[in-house]
């Protein structure tokens, strides 16, 4: 069984065509393969839309999870998200909810955000790349759109 759920202090409702007609705009000019792919993903949710809650990331993840299945395995996976919480303790505190929970946790942020995992890492971060973490350690270097995927060895 799959279930997925999400948080955004102001999600976009995919049935409402001004609001994806701003997300839309979004996508960079000449950017013709992210468009499809947005394009795509819209699709998919508009015939399955997911539950996403108008709420803040730093709070209630453990309530959210507690909503799936018991029988699903929980992956709680954010991008490009924990750059916009400034204070460290906040994302401190956000690691250990979900560390908490015993989820599968994928995270796909700027090295910045964990530095911790990011010095496990061999070699320098490639500029422009986001670090790919699953439970906390560093997997892959990310093209912050999703256009590519480099496999790291850490130390």
């Amino acid at each position: 069984m799959a279930w997925r759920a999400g948080r955004d202090l102001e999600p976009i409702a995919v049935d409402d065509d001004a609001q994806v007609a701003w997300l839309e705009a979004l996508v960079w000019p000449g950017e013709g393969d992210r468009l499809a792919r947005f394009r795509a993903a819209l699709r998919i949710a508009r015939e399955d839309p997911p539950v996403v809650v108008a709420e803040d990331l730093r709070t209630g993840v453990p309530a959210l999870a507690a909503q799936a299945p018991r029988s699903a395995t929980l992956v709680v996976f954010h991008s490009a998200v924990l750059t916009y919480v400034t204070d460290t303790e906040d994302r401190a505190e956000f690691a250990r909810s979900v560390r908490e929970l015993g989820a599968v946790w994928i995270s796909n942020e700027t090295p910045a955000v964990f530095p911790d995992a990011a010095a496990k890492v061999r070699g320098s971060w490639p500029p422009g790349h986001f670090l790919l973490g699953v439970d906390g350690e560093p997997m892959a270097w990310t093209d912050p759109h999703g256009a590519s995927i480099d496999w790291i060895e850490a130390r």
